[in-house]
């Protein structure tokens, strides 16, 4: 699964949990039920690896940013720990690629390798995760102080105005 879509199912259980840890550990755990999904990958070699995991790698970063700021105040925390811990068993592959090795126990990594059902014919199922997690809208609509209003819900009327005096017409 790419690190995006991670990114983004840690996005979801974070804005639905209220503790930081349980977010962090939600988060990780969600990690390994996606790779068990099939999905896009078995790459040809490292070149091809590397065309798509850095740019992935780029959108995942900047969707971690983006829905952390459009988060409530109250709930950013746990977005990001939830989309730290989604994101972090994949932390595997950079460092392989800068320092030689996994940060994991073997048996993490044997796990995360032996659960992968991946195809390179699958591209599609990692657009219609994409879709899936996405907030709608982009996430783009909020209330007063920053707080989600429902896709479609009124906004706050303005205050009446002042009764008026029924001689002058004056309020």
């Amino acid at each position: 699964m790419l690190v995006t879509n991670h990114v983004l199912s840690g996005a979801v259980i974070g804005a639905m949990t209220r503790r930081i840890v349980p977010a962090f550990l939600l988060g990780i755990a969600s990690h390994f039920v996606l790779d068990a999904v099939p999905h896009w990958g078995n790459w040809e070699g490292r070149p091809h690896f590397m065309e798509v995991a850095v740019p992935d790698g780029l959108a995942g970063l900047a969707v971690m940013g983006a829905m952390t700021a459009l988060a409530p105040r109250g709930r950013r925390a746990t977005v990001l720990a939830g989309m730290a811990g989604a994101a972090l068993p994949d932390l595997d592959k950079p460092s392989k690629v800068f320092f030689g090795r996994s940060p994991f126990p073997r048996a993490v990594d044997r796990l995360h390798k032996v659960i992968q059902d991946e195809a390179p014919h699958r591209f599609k199922y990692e657009l219609a995760a994409a879709a899936a997690l996405s907030p709608p809208g982009g996430g783009s609509r909020r209330g007063p102080a920053g707080a989600r209003r429902p896709a479609g819900a009124p906004q706050t009327p303005a205050p009446a105005a002042a009764p008026r005096d029924p001689a002058t017409g004056i309020g």
